[in-house]
């Protein structure tokens, strides 16, 4: 059995007892993977780590376009 035929069984359960129906699969995929890289760089600060990804490829565009200035290492 797969998610979507536990949901479908879920959601006759529900149909049947006049119960709200259940969340279709997939539907807080997202939500949770954002929460996990949330995680993920709330573990890096706390480990004083330097920052990855695309906030750190962003600051070093904004730091080549100001020349160096401030902030430029």
């Amino acid at each position: 059995m797969n998610a979507l035929h536990q949901y479908l069984f879920d959601a006759y359960r529900a149909a049947r007892l006049d119960e709200p129906l259940p969340p279709a699969p997939g539907t807080y995929d997202v939500a949770l993977f954002r929460a996990a890289v949330d995680r993920r760089r709330f573990e890096r600060v706390l480990a004083a780590r330097p920052a990855r990804g695309r906030l750190r490829l962003r600051v070093a565009a904004l730091r080549r376009r100001r020349g160096g200035g401030l902030g430029a290492r």
